[in-house]
C-alpha cells in the first residue's frame, strides 16, 4: 500500500509533466506568433505607406477643390461685370 508521501510525490510528478508539456506548447506557440509578427511588419509598412499616400492626395484634392471654387466664384463674378 502507498504511503501518502508516495501518492503527493507521483501527483507532483504527474503535474510537473503536465506543466512541462504546457510549457513546450507555449513556447511553440510564441516562436509562431513571432514569425507572424515578422511576416507582418513588411505588410504594415506597406500600408501606412499606403495610408499616407491617400491621406496626401486627399489634402491636394481638398487644395484643388478650394481653387476651383474660386476660380468658379471668380468666373461669376467676371460675368456678372460683363453684363453690367
Amino acid at each position: 500500500m502507498r504511503t501518502e508521501l508516495e501518492i503527493i510525490k507521483r501527483d507532483l510528478e504527474k503535474r510537473n509533466l503536465e506543466l512541462g508539456k504546457k510549457i513546450e506548447q507555449l513556447e511553440e506557440e510564441k516562436m509562431q506568433l513571432e514569425l507572424d509578427v515578422n511576416v507582418q511588419k513588411p505588410e504594415d509598412k506597406k500600408l501606412r505607406k499606403g495610408k499616407n499616400k491617400a491621406e496626401e492626395d486627399l489634402d491636394n484634392l481638398k487644395i484643388d477643390y478650394k481653387k476651383l471654387r474660386l476660380l468658379m466664384r471668380t468666373a461669376r463674378v467676371l460675368k456678372l461685370e460683363k453684363t453690367l
